[in-house]
């Protein structure tokens, strides 16, 4: 059984959805589980309902109050079925605040520097905003670009990031 909480952040509305063993599965900046759900994949699906998500809810509220690094150790769960994608997601872990990189970097620190599109697919399919911070990710002329849950909260979480 998934459980799910809804936080309250400057933005607007968090949504993170956890495992049994406090694991995050889905995240976004939404009170849509259901739309959360359909990034999810299908090997991790399971029923989701209302609860406390614990350490979780305690290192986005951490992060949310000045302590940038307190979501780094949060595991997430994400699977793919392509090999890439995986690879990408793991390095993205590793963007740190306040230091975004371009779809073009991003290819690059993913060992594949020609795999700009891939690089951006990585992003746009994303099941745990935020733990996996693809929000950190711009395009290469360095502009905002796209963000599934709304370029002004991509624009504030970059600020909140620069600023700390």
């Amino acid at each position: 059984m998934l459980t799910y909480s809804i936080l309250d952040t400057p933005t607007g509305p968090f949504t993170v959805v956890v495992s049994d063993s406090g694991t995050v599965r889905a995240a976004g900046f939404t009170t849509d589980v259901a739309e959360l759900m359909t990034l999810v994949h299908p090997a991790l699906l399971e029923p989701v309902r209302p609860g406390d998500a614990g350490e979780v809810s305690a290192a986005v509220v951490a992060y949310l109050g000045g302590d940038l690094t307190a979501i780094d150790a949060v595991v997430v769960e994400q699977h793919t079925a392509g090999e890439f994608m995986a690879h990408a997601w793991r390095v993205m872990r590793d963007i740190k605040p306040g230091a975004p990189v371009t779809y073009t970097g991003f290819a690059g620190l993913s060992g594949r520097p020609a795999a700009i599109r891939a690089a951006a697919a990585a992003c746009a399919r994303n099941p745990v905003a935020l733990f996996t911070p693809c929000h950190r990710v711009l395009r290469t002329d360095g502009s905002l670009g796209g963000y599934r849950w709304g370029l002004h909260v991509k624009e504030w979480l970059l600020e909140h990031e620069s600023a700390g």
